[in-house]
């Protein structure tokens, strides 16, 4: 099983793949477009809002008062799960939206309305966007609270989302110190240059559904990973922790389930257990709409 903010809607319809997808990032360059609309050409002065509103097939759109504060910085594929090596500067936050290539054919885009069985039969996407917000903002996925963060990256997999839903991520200026963890903060000493090339081994938080996003972050970086939001529909409660995917290293495409579902735990992969991590893949959580 696989995985993975307020904005104007669009009325694009996108070819998609309903398959629940964990932690694919790139490490080659591809010519698979990330289309976002044209920015404003008036300089900003104050960080205010963004909106990147997108669906499993991309197409990317750009809105809010600061959008002319993003600028792009490419579209690559992935590699067996492995996050692709984007350059950010110290001063700018760096907005990383996973998803499956545009379709180019009449015949991919009517696959893409069928279920597809994980692992899937093609590589996915990162787009990959700097933001110029000189000050803390507040990112909400789908309208729930997911991060705070000064600088640093944020991640966003929609590969789980279904064919015509759109997934939307707003950064606004932040006020106040309250909300979810903040990119970083909670990381372990031991984490400080470890070698992201490599596997680790990670002791299995217990994370249970409707955990909020900000403990189950907080235990993930403990654990020395990075992380990666997902949004899908759920009848717990919205704005809380469905699932969380960890990846198994020298195991592409494949992650320990927590909770495990329907109470199992293949392969031994339970709350509590020691396992390799492949730390080129970012653990994945996946948000309550």
């Amino acid at each position: 099983m696989r995985v993975h903010l307020s904005c104007t809607s669009t009325s694009s319809r996108l070819a998609g793949a309903a398959a629940l997808v964990a932690a694919l990032l790139t490490t080659g360059c591809d010519g698979a477009p990330a289309t976002a609309e044209a920015a404003s050409d008036s300089t900003v002065t104050e960080f205010s809002d963004i909106r990147f509103t997108l669906g499993s097939h991309g197409g990317v759109r750009i809105g809010g008062e600061s959008r002319a504060a993003v600028r792009s910085v490419g579209a690559f594929t992935s590699a067996e799960g492995r996050a692709h090596p984007f350059t950010r500067p110290d001063d700018q936050l760096l907005v990383v939206l996973r998803h499956w290539p545009a379709p180019h054919t009449p015949e991919r885009a009517s696959r893409g309305r069928v279920s597809r069985p994980w692992p899937p039969e093609e590589p996915s996407v990162e787009s990959g966007f700097l933001v110029d917000t000189a000050d803390r903002v507040r990112a909400d996925l789908d309208g729930h609270p997911v991060d705070q963060l000064r600088r640093g990256t944020i991640r966003i997999d929609v590969t789980g989302v279904d064919a015509d839903d759109l997934v939307r991520l707003t950064l606004t200026a932040s006020r106040g110190t309250t909300g979810p963890a903040r990119s970083g903060e909670a990381a372990a000493p031991a984490c400080e240059g470890l070698d992201r090339r490599t596997s680790h081994r990670v002791v299995l938080p217990t994370i249970e559904p409707g955990t909020p996003v900000r403990d189950a972050a907080q235990a993930l970086r403990k654990q020395c990973l990075d992380i990666q939001y997902a949004s899908l529909p759920d009848n717990g409660p919205s704005g809380t922790v469905r699932r969380v995917l960890v990846p198994i290293a020298g195991q592409p495409l494949t992650a320990a389930v927590l909770p495990p579902p329907d109470g199992t735990a293949p392969q031994g992969h339970a709350p509590g257990d020691t396992v390799p991590t492949d730390l080129s893949r970012p653990a994945t959580v996946i948000v309550a709409r």
